[in-house]
Formats: structure tokens, C-alpha cells, sequence
């Protein structure tokens, strides 16, 4: 059969894809919230998809794409709102962070990301067909497709490596406690400090296993110099601010050093790496625009019946109306934050033309290196610091409004932002394979739409078993062991520190310097041809996060080397690694796990229910950490023979 007859948009596509999509959108925000760090879904989605479809008659390889369109929409619309909306918990904004919020948080994940869908439709043909851009994951993603004969191999691995996840995870400190999570070692030297930690979790490394070593390694080398570096340097300084209890115990004095001083180093190179990706990105987006308005404008003077079913998206004018009806619920939920017609007003346009340049940042970028390596947080970091300085203009007064304000912009954006180079990743994959890219459009928002009604309850559920974020704000109870959650507590940090005026310009200014440096010499390395580069913001981020998640994702950049040979997985050779499905499995059985074991929290508090929420053997793990790592070190050297066996 021609492709031109084979349905696309069928009732089992449709079901299967929102299903997909409400499953990975909460693994992918417990993964972010985790370790800071996000991975593409497309190809387990698609190895899923054609697993399950083959149960029927009937399917084809339209379909197969369909579901992984939508399911990756609730995958990109979870970075959005975990790099963004916990910041407003961080910041007490609600007070009791409940039910309350969801139709807020709803209606920012659902309409930034539908935002997001519209703002690319534009530069499909500009940078799918007229720059011709890798989108490497969108290659993979198509090759899978192609070969969906495997589909059911597949199947197989995610399911062994998910439960393998999900064994790890309820082994572990959140529930039964068998070993400990983080295998720490601490020792105070004079007036300084020596540290090394791992987080035993297999999420981690699959993390790094996709991403692979070139990324790996950056994220690594960020720890490294701020844990084995800058805080020697530095610690001397800060001692007498201590607090005499944490500096009685070294693990306790590093953990102070490394929240109050090692990360806003991370924020410089943050922010610098946030603007850069801007500024090197400027003319090619310029060309992508022109080259997109171009296209539609020969398209409009032809007759609409010669245009090819491959070439049809989105009519332009329907893009266009959306968008203005899209700021009615962004104003309703703006004026609800500040309470000011003009100020709500000015937000929601401000929103829009950040919400379009950095959607085709995140677009351009998705072409480049891939969504999973895509800089989502270093564009919503300008967003969220450009903001803070234009509102503390004309809102000086607002201190305890203005920070929640300019993260309410940031969150749209940044859904907006992720969603846009999700979308393009996809049509990529469907030009490919000859979709419609107009029916593919459809099905991104409806995994948006589907993915924003799970956000919220699951953001509730890992913050009342897990806490997010940093100590200060949580019960005793939960502390030490909360999700870091560290692009929110990044942007929570820089809102309110202009607003309070009280941001450590000193650190930050080293982090500033590092970045320039650090550019400096991926521009060398790219004169040079290298294949390794030095994108700032993977070196910024590993500076920020805690070390004990820099070094298990550097770990599992080894095995991508040591199974692959390549500094990054994502080229179109390499696509059909069993290994890469194993890694996503891995991810997702532990994430899973994760949210389920906080469900019944959320019914407990619904309906009043008296569910055990506590399931630990022993209330600290009797060998700490010694029994995890020996089960990671096997799941490691599984991962590694599924990997090497790719024939």
C-alpha cells in the first residue's frame, strides 16, 4: 500500500500516544527534578509503539510515528515545568503547595507548550527542508521506524531494564533501605575540605549512556572543578559563616559550601552560557526565519491542491489566530500573580516575543546536537534574569510578587522553549518517513494537553515523599536526601536576588569568567574540526549540581564509549544500540517507581485515606552503601554485554 492510503491518525494511535505521553512526562520529571538532566524519548517511545501495535491487524509505520509524536510531548513539556514551577515552591510562593495550584500549573504547562507547537510550525521547512539540519535524534528515531521489524526485541529489553530500575529503586533509601544511596567519603584538611560522593542510581547512569562521554565527561569536569578546585580555594573564606553544627561534621560543612557558594559559580557560567547560545545562534536564525516566511509566501500565490501531502502544515492564519487567543489564558494567569491589568499585559507580550525567539533557539539547537543535549535551561535563565531586571524596573515595590512574576514568565517560556525543539525533532523523523506534518502538528498538542493534567499531581507527590529542592524550606524528615532539583532553585535563586538585591556578585563573576574561558575553548576545538567540544552550559551544570550525581553520569558516559567508540551516540550509525533502549528502561522503571511510591500519599490526602506510606526494613541501611554498589556494578556490566551485542 502507498503511503499516500496508510492512516495516520487512528483511535488506537490517539489512545496509545496520550498514554505514553502521561507515563513519560512523569518519568522525565522525577529524572529532571533528580538529576538536572533530561533525555529524548522518541525511540523508546517508537520501540514501544511498535511492540503493542503489532498486537493488532492492522498498523503501519504513519501510525508508529504518530504515537512517539505525542508520548515525546509529555517527555519535553515535564522539562519545561520542572526547570520552572518548583521555584515558586522554593520561594513559599503558594504557602502550602497543594491541589489548589493545579489548574495554574495546568494551564501554564498545556499553554506554553501549545505555544511552543504553534511558534515552530513556521520554521519547519526553514530548518527541516531549507537548512537541512541534522536533528540527529529525529534521524534515529526515523531509522528505528524503518527497521520496525526489531520492535518487539526491543520491547523486550525495556521491559528487563525497567524492572531492573524499579527493583533498584524500592531496594534503596526510599523505601525497604537495604544500602544506602550515596557512597561518601569526607575529610577536613587544615582549613579545607576533600570530598568524593556517588549516587548509586542506574538512572544516572543511563543518563550519562545516552547523552555519551563527550556531554558525560563536561558534566563531570563542572564537578570536579567545583568540588575539587574552586571549594579548596575558596573554603578558607567561609568558614566563620558555617554553621557550628554543620562544620562539625565535613560531609554537613561541603554540602553548606557547595549550596551557598560552589553553585553561584554555576549561575555565572549559567547566565553567560544562556546568552551565548543566543548570540552564536543570531544570524543562522535569522536566515531559518527569512527563509520559512519565504517559503510560505511562494506557497500562498500557488494553488493549495498542487502542494504535496508531505509539504502541508498548519495554514499560517490558523497559527496566527491561535496565537492571539493563547494570550487570553496568559494574561488570566499573570493578573492572578501581579493584579494589574498593565503589568499583566505588558507580561503576557513580553512572554510571546521571548516565548518565539527562544523556541527557535531551541529549535536550531534541537537540529545540532539533539533535544536531549538541547540548552532549554540556559535560554530560560536569560529569560528568567531579564525578566527579574524589567519588573524590578517598573514593580521596585512588588519584592515578595516580582521574583513569582518573572518565573511565571519563565515557565511558559521554557515550556514553549522545550516543546519547540521536541516538535522539530519530530517532523524531522516525519519527513523521513513521509508524514503529514500537519496531522504530526495535531498530535504534538495533544500529548501537550495530555502530558500538562499529570504535571502538577506528580510535581505534588515527589515533593511531599522526596522534598525539592534545598533543606531549608522542608521537614526534618526529608532532609538530605530531597530531589535537587537545580534549575529551579537556580531560577529562584537569580529572581530573588534581584529583587533583594542580595545576588553574590563575587561568585557569580568567577562563574562568568570560567564560561568565557570554557567558550573560549570549544572556539578553538571547532577551528580546529575536533570531534570533542566544550559546550558551556553541560560544564556550567555540573558545577552546580551536587557531585555525587556529576560522577555516575560521568560512568555511564564510559560504557557509551567503551559499546559505541564515539565521543557522542547520536549519530545515525548507532542508532540501533540495544543498549540505548536498555538505558532508557533503566530510567524509566526507577522514575516509575519513584512517583508510585508517593501515590499513596496523594490518595491519603484526597480521601482521607490511611495507606502506609513508610515500606523500610531497617531505619538505615545496616551495611550502608556497600550491597548497592555490588547491584549497580552488575546492572552496569549488563547494560554493558546488551550494548556490546548488537549484531
Amino acid at each position: 500500500m502507498s503511503k499516500n492510503n496508510l492512516p495516520e491518525i487512528t483511535l488506537k494511535a490517539i489512545l496509545l500516544g496520550i498514554i505514553l505521553s502521561v507515563v513519560l512526562a512523569g518519568a522525565n520529571a522525577y529524572l529532571g527534578l533528580f538529576a538536572g538532566m533530561t533525555v529524548s524519548a522518541s525511540i523508546p517511545a517508537a520501540v514501544i509503539s511498535m511492540g503493542v501495535l503489532k498486537l493488532f491487524r492492522r498498523s503501519n509505520i504513519l501510525e508508529n510515528n504518530i504515537v512517539q509524536t505525542a508520548a515525546s510531548a509529555g517527555e519535553s513539556l515535564a522539562a519545561g515545568v520542572i526547570f520552572t514551577i518548583p521555584s515558586l515552591i522554593l520561594m513559599n510562593y503558594w504557602g502550602e503547595f497543594g491541589f489548589g495550584q493545579y489548574w495554574t500549573i495546568t494551564g501554564i504547562a498545556a499553554t506554553g507548550g501549545l505555544i511552543g507547537v504553534l511558534f515552530t510550525i513556521p520554521l519547519r521547512r526553514a530548518l527541516i527542508v531549507e537548512e537541512n539540519l541534522q536533528f540527529p535524534e529525529g534521524i534515529a528515531t526515523a531509522e528505528v521506524l524503518s527497521t520496525g521489524e526489531s520492535g518487539a526485541t526491543g520491547l523486550k529489553y525495556l521491559v528487563q531494564a525497567s524492572l531492573a530500575g524499579a527493583f533498584f529503586k524500592i531496594a534503596g533509601e526510599s523505601a525497604m533501605v537495604l544500602w544506602a544511596d550515596i557512597m561518601t567519603a569526607t575529610k577536613r584538611i587544615g582549613n579545607s575540605f576533600a570530598s568524593f560522593q556517588l549516587n548509586l542510581s542506574p538512572a544516572l547512569i543511563s543518563v550519562g549512556y545516552i547523552v555519551g562521554l563527550n556531554i558525560s565527561l563536561l558534566v563531570f569536569s563542572g564537578g570536579v572543578i567545583g568540588r575539587w578546585i574552586f571549594l579548596p580555594l575558596l573554603a578558607p573564606g567561609y568558614l566563620d559563616q558555617i554553621p557550628a553544627a554543620d562544620l562539625a561534621v565535613p560531609a554537613d560543612a561541603v554540602a553548606w559550601l557547595h549550596n551557598n557558594v560552589i553553585k553561584y559559580i554555576g549561575v555565572g557560567a549559567m547566565i553567560v552560557g544562556g546568552l551565548w547560545a543566543l548570540i552564536s545562534l543570531r544570524s543562522s536564525l535569522a536566515r531559518g526565519i527569512k527563509s520559512g516566511i519565504d517559503t510560505y509566501e511562494k506557497m500562498r500565490q500557488q494553488d493549495g491542491g498542487n502542494v504535496e501531502r508531505t509539504e502541508m502544515d498548519t495554514p499560517i492564519k490558523w497559527v496566527g489566530i491561535a496565537l492571539l487567543f493563547s494570550l487570553i489564558p496568559i494574561f488570566a494567569i499573570y493578573i492572578s500573580v501581579v493584579h494589574s491589568i498593565v503589568l499583566s499585559a505588558f507580561m503576557a507580550v513580553l512572554m510571546l516575543i521571548a516565548g518565539f525567539l527562544f523556541s527557535a533557539v531551541a529549535s536550531y539547537m534541537a537540529g545540532l546536537v539533539g533535544s536531549s543535549n538541547n540548552p532549554i535551561s540556559g535560554v530560560t535563565i536569560a529569560t528568567v534574569l531579564s525578566s527579574s531586571l524589567l519588573l524590578f524596573i517598573l514593580y521596585k515595590s512588588g519584592v515578595n510578587v516580582g521574583p513569582a512574576a518573572a518565573i511565571f514568565i519563565g515557565a511558559v517560556v521554557c515550556c514553549a522553549a522545550a516543546i519547540g525543539g521536541d516538535n522539530l525533532q519530530d517532523l524531522k523523523t516525519g519527513y523521513i518517513v513521509g508524514a503529514t506534518p500537519w496531522k504530526q502538528q495535531i498530535m504534538q498538542a495533544v500529548g501537550v494537553i495530555s502530558g500538562s493534567f499529570v504535571m502538577m499531581p506528580v510535581l505534588w507527590m515527589l515533593h511531599k515523599k522526596y522534598g525539592i529542592g534545598g533543606d531549608a524550606h522542608l521537614a526534618p524528615d526529608l532532609q538530605g536526601h530531597a530531589l535537587e532539583a537545580p534549575q529551579a532553585s537556580l531560577m529562584a535563586n537569580i529572581a530573588r536576588g534581584v529583587f533583594n538585591q542580595d545576588l553574590p556578585w563575587n561568585l557569580i563573576i568567577i562563574g562568568c569568567i570560567m564560561a568565557i574561558v570554557i567558550i573560549s575553548l570549544d572556539k578553538y576545538l571547532e577551528r580546529r574540526g575536533s570531534t570533542f567540544r566544550t559546550p558551556i552550559l553541560a560544564v556550567a551544570v555540573g558545577t552546580y549540581l551536587p557531585f555525587s550525581l556529576s560522577t555516575p553520569i560521568f560512568i555511564g558516559g564510559l560504557l557509551s564509549y567503551m559499546t559505541i567508540g564515539k565521543l557522542s551516540p547520536h549519530g545515525k550509525d548507532d542508532i540501533n544500540q540495544k543498549g540505548l533502549l536498555f538505558a532508557s528502561g533503566l530510567i524509566t522503571g526507577e522514575a516509575l517507581i519513584g512517583i508510585l511510591l508517593a501515590v499513596p500519599l496523594m490518595l491519603n490526602e484526597l480521601f482521607h485515606w490511611s495507606l502506609p506510606t513508610e515500606y523500610a526494613l531497617f531505619s538505615e541501611a545496616p551495611l550502608t552503601y556497600w550491597p548497592g554498589l555490588l547491584v549497580l556494578g552488575g546492572i552496569c556490566f549488563w547494560l554493558y554485554r546488551v550494548a556490546s551485542n548488537n549484531k
